[in-house]
């Protein structure tokens, strides 16, 4: 039995209609994935440089310089300290990551910026260990939406931020 001649085009009309639908959900939770993935690798990234510092002795928190501190954020970039490989995120620089030392206040029950004077977190002028070490990306990493048939989106920025305990001397 063939069917009335009013219902013959329905299917290509409803295929014609939700086709573009269905790509752009598709394309839109493929940029959500990318998105994601990019932040755990950057979290994973400062997080490395982080856990690596945080077991080093004589650190000098004072000089963003310091040999150690390189050799970290290196070791985060790249899986190595010498710079042998390619870094992980591709755009990430060793000046988007930033080091700080924190300290706990028993008094005003506060974590707060080491200061760099004698009794300060440099631990190579005889300074006291500090309590916490930060390892962020202040300024964010940009990474661009593109999803056809929307407008341009501005990129989103993402900035990862590790706080862990400090455990060198």
């Amino acid at each position: 039995m063939r069917k009335p001649f009013s219902q013959r085009g329905n299917i290509i009309l409803e295929a014609s209609l939700l086709i573009p639908l269905i790509v752009l959900l598709l394309v839109g939770m493929s940029q959500i994935a990318k998105i994601t993935y990019t932040y755990f690798t950057l979290r994973k990234t400062v997080y490395s440089v982080a856990t690596y510092l945080s077991s080093r002795q004589g650190v000098n928190f004072c000089d963003a310089g310091d040999p150690t501190v390189t050799e970290a954020i290196t070791f985060g970039l790249t899986g190595t300290t010498d710079n042998s490989q390619p870094v992980f995120v591709t755009g990430l620089t060793p000046d988007m990551i930033q080091v700080s030392a924190l300290r706990f206040d028993p008094v005003a029950q506060t974590v707060g910026q080491c200061s760099c004077s004698i009794t300060g977190c440099d631990l190579a002028a005889g300074g006291t260990a500090p309590d916490y070490i930060t390892v962020s990306i202040p300024n964010g990493y940009q990474i661009p939406v593109r999803i056809p048939m929307l407008p341009t989106m501005d990129p989103i920025l993402l900035k990862p931020t590790v706080k862990v305990p400090y455990g060198g001397t």
